[in-house]
């Protein structure tokens, strides 16, 4: 029997079948490989999508191509579907009736130095609630898809319906190719960069030439989507990078050298989650990241 979600009065009624028939549509870009993975007829998928659009009162695909795009209203509500979907899955998990594990996204370097005391301060203060540490390649570390209860993020949160709770700052370092004339410095200055590609990661990385001043920007980038890619784009001396300080000890390398950044800002830490209720052991987290980063350096 499908699990009925009703979202309005009168007879309309949205189901969860609805909610996952447009994530397949999304993901798919293509109605008609939409309703082949779903084992649904094209045109009763193309019903599904009506209704769902009716309820919102919202168009969510532009139809006006032959690759199916989301419009700005769809992309919105494929981050609140998906959110959804993983909320009631999570309930519905018999495993979850015995433990509710708390999630803890992070696109890169989680909370640096100090994620080792994090997680086992966490198992001796709160051994019944497992905390699970996530890597998510994504700008809010799969937050917004409800993958996650947490997470740890970097940089400005734009993100809508997201609360941050402000937890340190850091500060900037270059990473180099070991083979780089610029590791002979004990420092380096953003000036120093500008002759030289620098390596972006445009998924989730807090680097962007804004850094630089307009007059004086490098000229060249490497864009890469996640942090495997941007640390193999240095060491192959395609590039530098500009990142902060909980990278070095997290991804040391024989072919990566880091320097100190002089002249750029440091960077927020934050934790984020949703607003609404959440994950009852949210308020321990909060406290417990404040102590560890408060206590002696790792």
């Amino acid at each position: 029997m499908p699990i009925s979600l009703r979202l309005c009065s009168g007879s309309k009624t949205v189901e969860l079948r609805h909610l996952r028939a447009f994530l397949v549509i999304a993901e798919e870009g293509n109605i008609t490989r939409a309703a082949a993975r779903l084992h649904v007829s094209q045109p009763a998928l193309s019903r599904t999508l009506r209704r769902l659009e009716d309820h919102l009162g919202a168009r969510l695909v532009d139809r006006s191509t032959h690759h199916l795009e989301l419009t700005t209203q769809g992309r919105v509500f494929r981050d609140k579907a998906a959110a959804a979907l993983s909320a009631v899955d999570t309930a519905l998990d018999p495993g979850g009736l015995r433990s509710w594990p708390l999630r803890l996204g992070h696109p890169w370097a989680a909370l640096g130095d100090h994620t080792v005391a994090l997680l086992r301060r966490w198992d001796e203060i709160h051994p019944g609630t497992r905390l699970e540490l996530l890597r998510v390649d994504d700008r809010t570390a799969g937050l917004t898809q409800g993958k996650v209860d947490a997470a740890l993020l970097r940089g400005a949160v734009t993100a809508p319906g997201l609360r941050t709770e402000l937890l340190t700052w850091e500060e900037r370092v270059v990473v180099l190719p070991s083979d780089s004339p610029l590791t002979g410095l004990p420092r380096v200055t953003l000036s120093d960069l500008v002759d030289r590609p620098i390596a972006v990661n445009v998924v989730s990385g807090t680097t962007t030439m804004d850094l630089w001043p307009p007059t004086a920007r490098p000229s060249a980038t490497i864009e890469v989507s996640n942090t495997d890619e941007w640390l193999m784009a240095i060491a192959a001396g395609r590039a530098v990078g500009v990142s902060t300080t909980a990278t070095p000890g997290n991804h040391a390398h024989p072919s990566l050298v880091y320097r100190p950044l002089t002249d750029a800002p440091p960077v927020p830490v934050v934790l984020a989650w949703r607003e609404g209720a959440g994950h009852p052991a949210l308020p321990d987290l909060i406290t417990l990241a404040h102590e560890v980063l408060a206590g002696p350096r790792p």
